[in-house]
């Protein structure tokens, strides 16, 4: 491991790197949740939790398979039954949030996976723009949502979310995803989804290239014109496919430790963070499902540091590119821009501090 050095040769340490202002582009509702939370709320509503979600978090989730990440995913999310659980684990997300030093968060969140207990599409959504909303005003860190259509379900039910962002987008909705098995709906299916959400201004954000190769990536580009694309790092294996997102400044939302925990790569060594950075795609750290894998986002900070050797420039250049694509109100945007430039230069900070 190649530790990351400060311009007086000192390690930046992990604390450091909690007062590092940084923005969360990708990160689920049901996979921000806290473990003692859903332990919570499956004793309240009767939900046996599978032993994986009870014991402490494995190291050995690449022995699972996507399938069963995936049914593992959908039991968690069976504890979120009312509307005051879905503000609770929100509020509790934002806390979590501020204490990483996020300013700012954009939850991704599909609707239909919630309505046989929060009502119709509508409702649902309202629900998680009131909890949004609240968690805001508690905690004083931006929250947003991203209303994902899931790629194992009909086109015609991407387009009908697609509307419902629209139309609710006054309350917190900035973007529109597309998320679940990549290996499952092609991205040509879901056009014309993007094309309903882009023209109203929502950010296009779909997952792609992280079960899929490069090819999947230049794909989703073509089909769906996002701003960023959710994982993105096997675009690593295509120069011109890294050109491609460079050129067009499609941010790659990288989550080392989840590829690393499904068996995209065999460690975080082989997670191409520095092949991404180094060939001008931007790249913003995120965490996907802390609540699966045990790892929030300041250890993909951690992971940038120790493994890919990020000193403080280079950490301060990632939590920049984070602020830059997300969709922050300029004022904020701006103010967030120059703290990360006084944490980059700590002794300017302290020459700026004034006397005591």
């Amino acid at each position: 491991m190649v530790p990351a050095l400060t311009a007086a040769g000192a390690v930046v340490p992990d604390a450091d790197l909690r007062t590092l202002p940084k923005a969360h582009l990708h990160l689920h509702l049901t996979g921000g949740m806290r473990r003692t939370t859903l332990h919570e709320l499956a004793d309240r509503h009767g939900v046996r939790l599978p032993e994986r979600l009870v014991d402490e978090v494995p190291d050995d989730w690449r022995a699972l398979g996507w399938a069963r990440f995936q049914r593992l995913y959908d039991v968690a999310r069976s504890v979120l039954r009312t509307p005051e659980d879905i503000a609770r684990i929100v509020c509790e997300r934002a806390e979590d949030e501020r204490v990483d030093g996020s300013r700012w968060l954009e939850l991704q969140v599909t609707p239909t996976g919630y309505v046989s207990r929060l009502g119709d599409v509508v409702t649902a959504t309202e629900v998680f723009c009131a909890a949004a909303a609240a968690a805001e005003a508690g905690t004083g860190v931006g929250v947003r949502l991203v209303i994902a259509a899931n790629r194992t379900r009909p086109a015609w039910e991407a387009e009908l979310l697609a509307r419902v962002a629209v139309r609710l987008s006054p309350q917190g909705i900035v973007g529109f995803g597309l998320s679940n098995d990549e290996r499952v709906g092609p991205p040509e299916e879901f056009a014309k989804a993007f094309r309903i959400a882009r023209e109203a201004g929502l950010v296009g954000v779909p997952h792609a290239g992280e079960l899929l190769g490069a090819s999947s990536v230049e794909r989703t580009v073509r089909a769906l014109s996002p701003a960023r694309i959710g994982h993105g790092v096997r675009a690593a294996e295509d120069r011109a496919v890294m050109n491609l997102l460079a050129e067009r400044n499609i941010a790659c939302e990288v989550c080392p430790a989840s590829n690393v925990a499904l068996g995209v790569f065999e460690g975080h060594a082989q997670v191409p963070l520095r092949t991404l950075h180094d060939s001008g795609v931007p790249v913003v750290l995120a965490a996907d499902d802390p609540l699966l894998f045990g790892s929030g986002l300041i250890e993909q900070y951690v992971a940038a540091r120790d493994t890919h050797g990020f000193d403080r420039d280079g950490l301060a250049q990632l939590a920049a590119a984070s602020v830059r694509h997300s969709t922050m109100p300029r004022e904020l945007h701006d103010d967030v821009l120059a703290d990360i430039e006084r944490w980059r230069q700590p002794s300017i900070r302290s020459a700026r501090e004034p006397r005591r």
